[in-house]
């Protein structure tokens, strides 16, 4: 795209329009957009309409926006990306050259999104590819440094900060020490240089009653080069700082004692001291965790900085990230070999009373979150996020002592867990929140145990607190009276679940259900987390602890329950609920009276949710409860299938009909669920399903590719013999080509050929063997991962074991001479003991045994070495520890907060697969092998006996030839011809050697 006026003009109307309220002037306008993209030097177009002055600023920020977004799609397109059109180097450099300046000279906002494409180019090119970045900016800082242009040097180190953080976050490789070498020789100096300039000027400011707007940016410039400073510092102690260290510390630790009247005595401008003095406490944690050595001649000062601070921070929440991060300094000494600092007589006392309780007890903040936003509050209070909370970091502090001091903490906190709940005792109405803080205190301080959900508390008796203070709010017959009261205990019941015998949970079961119809958001999502989590409970030996015997006498009630909390204002798409739905359909004893309500509810909730998907881990829990509700349901009552078929199949055909793309994997997957459900012959539906399916546009999108596959292998499972009419061979061979030569597909693809091998007779399968074979080669020339190689070795040995070595190597030498010898050599033998799975392990070491005794390409006299070493490859695999060989997957793993719709498959776990062991007759791999290895050794010992001395040295260089035949003798009990040399044995040798083998193996 040139620079000219008309491009001009032409890009200022589209981003003008992209900002329009009326959607189709938007759609026009987002297409051009879209469509001219494409074109060389579109990015560098906008970024100099950008930079036009006499354009209006509305349009030079959407077009900033743009261009961001531009970057971060074409600078470096993954491999996954079908983007095609990636920005060209000429372009880059020329971005790159002018970026910087543009940036500095540009309004806030726009500075804004400059900067974060100026990060999103160094992520990729900083700095081997963008050498001159560093220089520009400390030649500019220096220059705005000299001219006391504090706006300028402030978006110079924020651009430093965004692109040094890849230091605190990136795995320690050469690679990254080498850049943060780079980085520390130019940018260390100027960082102290204008970090002791500033502090002499807020020195002087402060002293001479200095503008505030002045102050409020050399704050700011501190706190900036306080964030370069953890940057630099986090992955060791750089030699410069280590030199000056005296000079960071000095400086930092004024401002933590140190008053800013003049800022201080307004709401924002305490918030910029106070973000100052936050990065200063993250600074000295960092020190205090990496550097404790070097950083000690400082510590007491600090710690008594960070005390005193602390006395006079206030409950307001604005100073929340202070409190939180001085805090944290606190505890990381306390667990640190300083923690003498807090043996001192009523030091434990006063970090109770004057830090723990006071940040413990709920504020009004709090109240306000639970009432007004119930998700952040769960996600804050149920689910651990809340470490940077005042709640959660103060009991922190306490875990930390009570590292070297438990005694002493235990007693303490005891203490106060009976003086809150005397209080409590005394006016309940009043002092509620003595007992919810009670209750927090030992929920938080709970310690719990490594590699599992259970807990333990030396605080309290746990099952005489849960009788004593948590059952009289199970059993408050006003499910809505104090719901933070409410909703503590069943946190505590939640937390605690494996305490609690299971004749004493089971009488509250009944009060949970109670608690689902609760008006607090927060309330019902507990009772309904805390059924679910007790459904999980695992006894000793992995018993569950409650069975379908437990749910039934609740469960239409419990169900109904459910359903009616999903009804409850901005609990519509309450992931916890749809949860325990799926949890409870997964314990229960499923009837057709508890189906039908079931399915029809949990299909409202679908529609729904296809007209607006907006909460991702939600909408999976819907698919998971219809997937785990056909299983158990259909499993159990085959007439159910049609039943669900009808409920089901709208909202799948609105579902792909209606383009909502992120539901399409999961329509595949319960697609293919029905599918296997079905018996032959199955619905004229489904073959036209099939027959979409062998679409090439719906394989395009790589988030569908898992679903689709999981699909096709249920209708080639099902109904082979369709495949093989019309054609549609060709196109699934079409398809698993495509995938098995896209990088980010090539394990597909293979399941699709594993399912043609195992699904249909060789007669069908054998005109097409030599297309497979030069597709597979021609991957395997391009591309040697040790997936890909993974995947081809158990792909052979599953045609091996279907179809025999004959075929196997026929087939693939009619491709190119010798060509299996050379896979067989530079890649089966190498790779087999790398095989992981149950079923791929037995599948490949069967394989692979059957090729020692019968392929001619191991059982040639040259081929000694790689008979042995192919040999030593399967007693390597097979002799691998269980739990190396199997690749072990949870129960029922939980989805993340963060699964979102870009492009992400996430696998329904209740509709997943059921392997099939090709070799099911086959029990054990290892008494496989043992089989041949212990009849050749009967055959030695025979040839000694009957042979002599002299022939038997003759036999073990044909050791390998005999071991044919002990495959024909295992299988078929019946006497072979031996594959030996005749005129080296008597006459009727070979026959008395095969019946004595025959007559040891039966």
């Amino acid at each position: 795209m040139e620079w000219n006026a008309e491009n001009l003009q032409f890009l200022s109307q589209c981003f003008l329009h992209t900002l329009s309220p009326a959607p189709e002037p938007r759609r026009r306008a987002e297409a051009s957009l879209s469509e001219v993209s494409q074109q060389a030097n579109y990015g560098l177009a906008v970024l100099r309409l950008v930079a036009e002055p006499t354009v209006d600023d509305q349009i030079r920020q959407a077009a900033s926006v743009n261009f961001k977004n531009h970057l971060k799609a074409r600078w470096a397109p993954d491999s996954s990306s079908d983007d095609e059109h990636s920005i060209t180097e000429a372009e880059k450099e020329q971005i790159k050259a002018l970026i910087v300046s543009l940036m500095l000279s540009a309004a806030p906002k726009i500075q804004g999104q400059l900067s974060e494409a100026l990060v999103l180019i160094g992520k990729h090119d900083f700095p081997k590819r963008w050498p001159a970045l560093l220089p520009e900016l400390i030649s500019r800082l220096q220059n705005a440094s000299s001219a006391g242009d504090y706006a300028a040097i402030n978006g110079i180190l924020g651009t430093a900060n965004s692109i040094f953080k890849k230091f605190r976050y990136q795995y320690k490789t050469n690679d990254l020490l080498l850049d943060l070498k780079y980085c520390l020789d130019h940018f260390a100096a100027p960082l102290l240089e204008i970090f002791i300039k500033t502090a002499n000027l807020i020195e002087s400011a402060n002293s001479g009653g200095g503008s505030v707007v002045v102050l409020k940016l050399l704050f700011e410039s501190q706190r900036l080069c306080c964030r370069i400073f953890y940057s630099l510092n986090f992955q060791d102690l750089p030699e410069f700082f280590e030199d000056h260290m005296n000079e960071w510390m000095s400086e930092m630790q004024k401002y933590l004692t140190t008053n800013y009247p003049a800022l201080e005595s307004s709401a924002d401008g305490l918030a910029v001291v106070d973000e100052l003095r936050a990065a200063v406490c993250e600074n000295i944690n960092l020190y205090m965790e990496q550097n404790e050595e070097e950083f000690q001649n400082f510590l007491n000062g600090f710690a008594l900085s960070v005390w005193n601070l602390l006395s006079n921070v206030s409950q307001v929440s604005s100073r929340d990230h202070l409190a939180v991060t001085a805090i944290k300094f606190l505890t990381t000494v306390s667990t640190s070999v300083h923690h003498n600092l807090f043996a001192g007589e009523g030091v434990i006392p006063q970090i109770c009373q004057g830090i723990v309780i006071p940040n413990v007890r709920l504020r009004d903040e709090d109240e306000e979150l639970f009432e007004m936003n119930y998700i952040e509050f769960i996600r804050r209070d149920m689910e651990g996020s809340d470490l940077d909370t005042r709640r959660r970091i103060a009991c922190e502090l306490l875990k930390g002592i009570a590292t070297n001091y438990k005694p002493q903490v235990t007693n303490l906190v005891s203490v106060q867990i009976q003086n809150l709940l005397s209080s409590f005792a005394a006016n309940p109405v009043g002092n509620w929140k003595d007992k919810d803080c009670a209750i927090y205190l030992v929920v938080s301080l709970a310690i719990k145990k490594a590699g599992g959900t259970s807990v333990s508390t030396d605080l309290v008796d746990v099952q005489n607190f849960f009788l004593t203070v948590i059952v009289p709010e199970l059993q408050s017959q006003d499910v809505n009276g104090f719901p933070m009261l409410k909703a503590g205990a069943l946190k505590f019941f939640t937390m605690f679940r494996n305490h609690i015998p299971k004749p004493m949970a089971l009488q509250f079961f009944p009060d949970l259900i109670r608690f689902l119809r609760a008006e607090s958001n927060v309330v019902h999502s507990y009772a309904a987390s805390c059924m679910e989590k007790l459904l999980l409970v695992k006894d000793e030996g992995g018993r569950a602890r409650y069975t379908s015997a437990d749910v039934s006498p609740v469960l239409p009630q419990l169900m109904t329950n459910l359903f009616e909390a999903l009804k409850v204002p901005e609990s519509e798409e309450n992931q916890y609920v749809m949860k325990c739905i799926m949890r409870v359909l997964g314990v229960a004893d499923i009837s057709r009276e508890i189906a039908d309500p079931c399915i029809t509810g949990l299909i409202l909730i679908l529609n729904k949710a296809c007209e607006n998907p907006k909460n991702p881990v939600f909408n999976h829990y819907i698919f998971e409860s219809l997937a785990v509700l056909l299983k158990r349901a259909c499993g159990k009552d085959a007439s159910l299938i049609s039943i669900f078929e009808r409920s089901l199949f709208p909202s799948l055909q609105k579902i792909l009909g209606e383009d909502v793309t992120e539901f399409f994997p999961y329509a595949f997957q319960l697609l293919a669920q029905l599918v296997e459900l079905n018996r032959p012959p199955i619905s004229p539906a489904y073959i036209q399903i099939f027959e979409i399916l062998l679409t090439p546009d719906l394989w395009r999108k790589a988030s569908n590719v898992p679903a689709l596959v999981r699909l096709l292998q249920a209708f080639l499972h099902k109904v082979p013999h369709e495949l093989n009419q019309e054609g549609r061979l060709t196109q699934v061979l079409g398809i698993s080509y495509k995938l098995v030569s896209a990088r980010n597909t090539d394990e597909q693809g293979f399941y699709v050929l594993n399912t043609i091998i195992e699904s249909l007779d060789y007669s069908v399968i054998a005109p097409y063997v030599g297309q497979i074979w030069s597709a597979l080669f021609t991957v395997l020339q391009d591309k040697q991962t040790g997936r890909f190689i993974k995947s081809l070795l158990i792909y052979m040995s599953l045609f091996l074991v279907k179809h025999g070595t004959k075929n196997l190597a026929d087939t693939m030498n009619a491709i190119q001479a010798n060509i299996f010898q050379v896979i067989l050599v530079q890649f089966w033998i190498s790779n087999l003991k790398l095989i992981t799975g149950v079923i791929e392990t037995k599948l490949t070491a069967v394989a692979s045994t059957r090729l020692l005794c019968e392929s001619p390409a191991l059982l040639d006299a040259a081929a000694v070495e790689h008979w042995g070493k192919m040999l030593d490859s399967i007693v390597t695999l097979l002799s691998r520890p269980e739990q190396d060989r199997v690749e072990e997957e949870p129960e029922m793993p939980d989805i993340a907060e963060n699964v979102g719709y870009s492009a992400t498959f996430v696998r329904l776990h209740n509709a997943g697969k059921t392997e099939d062991d090709p070799l099911k007759d086959i029990r054990d791999p290892k008494e496989f092998l043992n089989y041949f290895v212990s009849a050749a050794l009967i055959i030695v010992q025979l040839f000694e006996i009957l042979c002599g001395d002299e022939d038997v040295d003759y036999f073990c260089l044909k050791f390998q030839q005999v071991l044919v035949s002990m495959h024909v003798a295992l299988h078929s009990r019946a006497p072979c011809n031996l594959w030996f040399p005749m005129d080296k044995a008597p006459q009727n040798l070979v026959q008395k050697i095969a019946n004595v083998l025959v007559g040891q193996l039966t």
